[in-house]
């Protein structure tokens, strides 16, 4: 049985059981309305009548913010020129169902959805956790980065943004909320980690490295070889073809031009590099130059490929091809990212500087290249700069009265 409706001090409000109630107007029918406060029932009393008056009143305020996010992500297109990805379509729904959809309630209605309780999202995925397991420690778990949450309410922010473009509602409730910005502990287990140098029988340094690619299986070695001197990522090594070996020439390159992803339901997918920055022509050295050309690849078939010319699988790769040689040089920690930190650390101690460092790799800016491996740089200030010269002093001496003037 309904609870008894009570009235408050302000006329056409009710209070029925714990929640406030009013009713409106809308093409000679009446509806009904209910909030939490008698505030919050004022307001949406107040914004109910001057929507009607207006004419901007549209009857959609009932759909839940679990129904609207679900078909939203299905239909979103983005809002820059670009488009918005499948893949990264992918990404919103995985991480709408994880985060978002989990935490707020699914009779919660678009409408109620205020920057407090965006507010109260942000709180709780701070207080969420991630496994961080070791061999040591199996189950660890440490909290959400502050972008992983980040990440994870960017849908969400997405999703209600348009739903302020259609009409359904008033403001973005997500638009000022403040984001957590956590003083990092740095832990060297989260860190970047090249390859080591290890000290040989004859006392001589080895590199750790080469001796992984000296133990991987001969049918997959010189596709680690090419890992080891590139840094490519996985994703973009898989999927390189015959058309993006420039072998010839004066400066031998690979050209990334596309990317392997694993979508669900579909299995391994090619399609473009995440970002414009992700395409670049990373110079090879000239014996692993002619080692590719002896493989004669035609234009449109994968360099490294299954016996049926079709894309290696990159989990199967990590454990049956990559551990196994991890293991037998000692570095059972290491895995494909291994390789791109190694060689990141190598550019750097080359000598090159951090904007050629992140155009080799393909990241986005310098500053997240730097924010990456800055750790990996020398900390030693080095020597002195020159002293200016005893003619240049000896002329300003004397122009400002002699030494101390």
């Amino acid at each position: 049985m309904a609870a008894k409706m009570e009235k408050t001090r302000t006329p056409g409000i009710y209070k029925r059981g714990s929640r406030y109630v009013f009713a409106y107007r809308v093409d000679g029918r009446q509806r009904w309305e209910s909030c939490r406060t008698l505030d919050e029932a004022r307001r949406a009393k107040a914004a109910r009548a001057t929507d009607i008056g207006r004419g901007e009143f549209e009857e959609r305020s009932r759909i839940t913010l679990h129904e609207y996010a679900r078909e939203w992500v299905e239909r979103y297109q983005g809002t820059g020129r670009r488009g918005f990805r499948e893949e990264t379509r992918s990404e919103y729904r995985a991480l709408l169902d994880k985060y978002a959809l989990s935490h707020f309630s699914a009779q919660a209605k678009l409408t109620e959805i205020t920057p407090r309780h965006v507010a109260s999202f942000v709180g709780w995925l701070c207080e969420q956790t991630r496994s961080a397991a070791t061999k040591e420690d199996p189950d660890r778990r440490v909290p959400l980065s502050d972008k992983t949450v980040r990440n994870a309410l960017g849908p969400l922010k997405a999703c209600l943004a348009t739903a302020r473009r259609e009409g359904l509602i008033r403001h973005n409730p997500a638009t000022d909320v403040a984001l957590p910005h956590r003083a990092r502990v740095d832990d060297d287990d989260d860190r970047p980690r090249p390859f080591p140098r290890i000290d040989g029988d004859d006392g001589e340094p080895i590199e750790t490295m080469e001796l992984v690619v000296e133990h991987i299986h001969e049918s997959h070695r010189l596709m680690f070889g090419l890992l080891a001197a590139t840094g490519l990522r996985r994703s973009e090594l898989l999927v390189l073809e015959g058309r993006h070996l420039a072998l010839d020439g004066d400066r031998p390159h690979v050209k990334v031009r596309q990317r392997v992803r694993r979508r669900r339901g579909e299995g391994l997918v090619i399609g473009p590099l995440k970002s414009r920055y992700s395409k670049r022509d990373v110079p090879i050295p000239r014996v692993l130059a002619e080692r590719l050309h002896t493989l004669d690849t035609a234009a449109d078939d994968f360099v490294f490929c299954t016996a049926t010319g079709t894309i290696l699988d990159p989990d199967n790769l990590a454990m049956r091809v990559l551990a196994p040689a991890c293991k037998a040089a000692g570095v059972e920690w290491a895995g494909f990212h291994t390789f791109r930190h190694t060689v990141a650390s190598r550019l750097f101690a080359e000598g090159r500087n951090v904007v050629q460092v992140q155009r080799w790799l393909g990241h986005h800016s310098a500053s997240f290249t730097l924010d990456t491996y800055v750790h990996l740089l020398d900390n030693d200030l080095g020597e002195p700069l020159h002293a200016v010269s005893t003619a240049h002093a000896e002329a300003e001496d004397e122009r400002y009265g002699g030494p101390g003037g």
